[in-house]
């Protein structure tokens, strides 16, 4: 078994460490943290089926992506439409998702193959994603009161898809080329963020409740 074929399958697997954590802890959860948690759930059976039919030697499982793109985008959404305290930030989410949902129905109509790699769609999600992510941020640091941000399970989280979705923004973009180049390997650098991503998704779910104050 090559490396890139054991970290993918770590990879895939690794997303049952949120859905544990969820089972452990759900009913210490806030409204957010459920969404998040639902979004997991959802994820970690989008990543079974695709190792599955990438084992059985499906040609063509990007139906599976796209619909998981769309899945990614209205959860997103609705975490951070909850978690932002500003109108013009909850606002702000709903446009930019809609004008992301729009590209997408785009996308998949008139511009790729029904066989291409949905690259415009994944890079267009990643860049409202880390868009969002980095709002997040400023909103925490921002706070006028004292918080320990450690402790507040979308800190982790929120870090986590910063970091996977600012490092991946370039593969996801270029993914076409890489593999039609031959050079699967950089695929292991979806791999590896994807593990440290879930890792950081498990943390911030077993985070105990943290008091939420909007100053």
């Amino acid at each position: 078994m090559s490396l890139q074929h054991a970290l993918s399958i770590i990879s895939a697997f690794s997303g049952a460490l949120p859905v544990a954590a969820v089972v452990l802890n759900y009913k210490h959860l806030d409204k957010v943290l459920r969404i998040a948690a639902l979004f997991f759930v959802i994820s970690a059976g989008f990543d079974l089926v695709q190792e599955i039919t990438m084992t059985m030697g499906m040609v063509n499982n990007l139906h599976i992506i796209r619909l998981f793109l769309v899945f990614c985008l209205l959860f997103f959404a609705a975490i951070y439409y909850n978690a932002f305290f500003s109108r013009v930030l909850k606002n702000t989410v709903i446009i930019l998702s809609a004008i992301v949902l729009l590209i997408m129905i785009i996308n998949v109509a008139f511009v790729d193959a029904i066989k291409d790699y949905p690259a415009l769609s994944h890079t267009v999600l990643n860049i409202v994603l880390i868009f969002f992510s980095l709002a997040y941020f400023y909103q925490l640091l921002s706070r006028q009161e004292f918080v320990h941000i450690e402790k507040q399970g979308l800190f982790w989280i929120n870090a986590g898809v910063l970091f996977y979705f600012s490092i991946n923004i370039f593969l996801f973009m270029l993914f076409s080329r890489i593999i039609q180049a031959g050079q699967q390997d950089y695929l292991m650098i979806q791999a590896v963020t994807n593990i440290i991503a879930n890792l950081l998704y498990t943390v911030g779910l077993l985070c105990q409740p943290q008091p939420q104050k909007t100053t």
